[in-house]
């Protein structure tokens, strides 16, 4: 019959098995949120990345001549 063992004794176990299955369960679940976020913030990617890229867009438009010097002074500003 379910829960009566140990001569007849409800729950007769020791407390490590409730104590180590309520702990792996923590620990279960902190382990599936710690990975969902680090795959968030994989996803997105860092802020200095971006920031990276659009410099490289505003040297490229310069060296075309798109923008003249003060204009990327400016614009180099408002990225960083």
């Amino acid at each position: 019959m379910y829960g009566f063992y140990n001569d007849g004794v409800w729950g007769g176990g020791n407390m490590l098995g409730w104590f180590g299955g309520g702990f792996m369960m923590i620990a279960f679940w902190f382990l599936i949120i710690a990975f969902i976020v680090w795959i968030v913030r994989e996803s997105k990617g860092s802020g200095g990345r971006s920031g990276e890229r659009a410099l490289d867009i505003l040297k490229e438009r310069y060296a075309k001549g798109e923008v003249n010097k003060e204009e990327f002074e400016a614009m180099k500003k408002v990225i960083y």
